[in-house]
């Protein structure tokens, strides 16, 4: 008998499916793998709902605005909050976007965050001062998986008038889609957290 997997390609890898094997007997709704007429259909869990900040300054507000359109497309399960700017002429310095989201973050209300200005370096300066908080800067899609899998950073910056909509969206795609790994990193950002303890941030 010869079986077909069959997927929306848009879904791409799918990291922890899991595929439960039956006879090709009439649809069984409660298993994840479907056989119908020796037809598999994968069935893809729903993710869980995630909270995610946004901000900018009027240099990087035209990508904010293109990749929060690209977050509501394709990962309907986020759930965006715009800390502004929030027009092309409102003027806003990016320590006071930057700070104002690593707080949040700090404080546990959001668990991941997007950062953006003319290079993502100033944001990620601003939001590095705070905490407990992990920023990196990433302008490619390795840098963005790794930022989180390494790194466990809760908020990735980009720069706007460095990156265009379509690379910004990219790296946006494979740092949601990243976890950290813990193992062998966990005592390296334990590392980080023991000193800001030192200081009495923590």
């Amino acid at each position: 008998m010869q079986l077909t997997l069959c997927c929306d390609a848009t879904f791409g890898p799918a990291p922890g499916l899991r595929l439960t094997w039956m006879e090709p007997t009439p649809i069984n709704r409660q298993h994840d793998l479907l056989l119908n007429d020796a037809h598999m259909i994968a069935r893809f869990p729903e993710k869980d709902p995630m909270k995610v900040a946004i901000g900018c300054d009027e240099a990087a507000y035209a990508l904010k605005e293109s990749v929060k359109r690209h977050i509501a497309e394709k990962h309907p399960h986020v759930e965006l909050t715009d800390f502004g700017t929030h027009g092309p002429e409102e003027k806003a310095l990016y320590p006071d976007v930057a700070i104002a989201v690593a707080e949040r973050i700090a404080a546990g209300d959001f668990p991941r965050a997007i950062l953006l200005c003319g290079t993502g370096i100033g944001m990620a300066i601003s939001a590095n001062k705070v905490p407990g908080v992990r920023a990196a800067q990433c302008h490619d899609t390795y840098s963005a998986e790794r930022a989180r899998r390494s790194n466990d950073a809760q908020i990735v910056t980009l720069g706007g008038r460095v990156i265009g909509n379509e690379l910004a969206n990219s790296i946006v795609d494979a740092w949601l889609g990243a976890e950290f790994d813990g193992g062998r990193s966990t005592p390296k950002v334990e590392k980080i957290l023991a000193y800001e303890k030192t200081l009495g941030h923590l």
